[in-house]
């Protein structure tokens, strides 16, 4: 399947990723992270940068242990 759409990355407040279509309004609760592109670019990105899949609350939690 062909996907020319573009598309830009969120993150919310868990330092948690989506991909969401650029043309659709950001839904409450995520803000646009800066990377606009195919889905594979973005995807590339996420990839690079959410190594830890952990949201921030858990390891906040997990690190004052």
């Amino acid at each position: 399947m062909n996907d020319d759409a573009t598309y830009c990355v969120l993150v919310n407040s868990e330092d948690q990723y989506s991909l969401w279509p650029a043309h659709r309004e950001i839904p409450a609760g995520w803000r646009a992270e800066g990377t606009r592109g195919s889905k594979d670019h973005c995807t590339a990105h996420v990839d690079r940068v959410w190594t830890d899949m952990r949201p921030r609350s858990l390891r906040e939690q997990m690190d004052a242990v």
